[in-house]
């Protein structure tokens, strides 16, 4: 298990297979947090095999504090047409509520940062819970910007069956 970076007691790394347990758990807790439980319906066998399976697509980090889970993102490359290059996005971004403030957060957004540098990304995203204005502060305290002139689409579930029968 190599580490990324430790400071101060926390210490980051790349997850690994056997941390595919932890990393749902800790996906459960976000799902609490963000009142989206309901939505939650990883498996570990589904993040085996799309985190560390032969076609892998995402990666994940996990931090820990004083040896003890304390966070974990979870990202992948996209593209963007218009800069002509990857991008980074980060799909969550979560610290144990008890361990918030401690800069936790911010370690592992910059050595995304630097990830998406040295891959050559031309961007790094995410979204953010309207309704999440701790998380908003935090992001916009270390330069992100909102882009609200932008509005996220999904189709999932019976709707993405039905758009993909068209075909």
């Amino acid at each position: 298990m190599r580490i990324l970076t430790s400071i101060d007691g926390f210490d980051l790394r790349a997850a690994q297979s056997g941390d595919v347990s932890l990393l749902l758990s800790l996906i459960r807790e976000l799902a609490e947090y963000e009142k989206l439980s309901h939505e939650a319906m990883a498996t570990e066998e589904m993040l085996h095999n799309n985190l560390f399976g032969e076609r892998r697509f995402a990666e994940a980090l996990i931090g820990e504090y004083r040896g003890e889970p304390a966070a974990f993102a979870l990202f992948f490359h996209n593209f963007s047409t218009f800069v002509g290059r990857p991008g980074l996005y980060l799909e969550d971004l979560y610290v144990k509520p008890h361990l918030r403030g401690n800069g936790f957060g911010k370690t592992m957004l910059s050595y995304l940062a630097q990830l998406a540098r040295e891959r050559g990304c031309g961007r790094f995203e995410w979204s953010v819970l309207d309704w999440n204005e701790p998380a908003l502060r935090f992001y916009r305290s270390l330069g992100a910007e909102a882009l609200d002139d932008w509005t996220v689409h999904r189709v999932s579930g019976q709707a993405l069956d039905e758009l993909a029968d068209r075909f």
